[in-house]
């Protein structure tokens, strides 16, 4: 058998055949994928302690309140980019925030304890959508703790960068 008949052959029995396996097993995987950054509705985070959390940030509305250094509410209105939706929802698929549990707590953890500074993500999309409770003294899963930080720190650094571009238009 010559050279380019050896080629041939590879082609024919191995790359095609893995093409057309890779095209069948994952079309319908990615069609039914329930977090489309196409299908994005909102962004709603909020953090702060004990029950009533006051600071906030709501993409669908651009509502933004927080407290600042001197214990002030800070009430403005940013407008994130569609660049910095798809940015976060890439970030979140690749972080894996689909899979993360609803409550990233220590076990007998006391939710709305006045002591611990909580954080509440949220994404909505038009079919569904998923929120994540995260208490700032979780320590049981180190890598999952990494992980709901890094989302966390992502999401806070994506709107302080469209509240400095909002601020400097006006």
């Amino acid at each position: 058998m010559s050279n380019r008949a050896r080629k041939i052959f590879i082609v024919v029995t191995v790359i095609i055949p893995f093409l057309i396996y890779c095209v069948v097993y994952y079309t319908p995987i990615l069609k039914n994928a329930p977090f489309k950054s196409a299908e994005f509705v909102s962004l709603k985070y909020k953090w702060g302690v004990g029950e009533t959390l006051d600071n906030s940030y709501d993409s669908a509305t651009g509502e933004y309140q927080y407290l600042n250094a001197k214990d002030s509410l800070v009430k403005t209105n940013v407008k994130l980019r569609k660049d910095d939706i798809i940015y976060l929802h890439n970030k979140a698929t690749e972080i894996g925030f689909w899979n993360f549990p609803d409550l990233i707590a220590n076990n007998a953890a006391d939710t709305i304890s006045p002591k611990i500074l909580r954080y509440e993500l949220e994404f909505n999309y038009k079919r569904v959508s998923k929120k994540v409770v995260y208490l700032s003294d979780y320590s049981e899963t180190p890598k999952l703790r990494d992980l709901a930080v890094q989302m966390k720190t992502l999401v806070e650094q994506t709107i302080a960068a469209a509240d400095e571009r909002y601020g400097k238009k006006n």
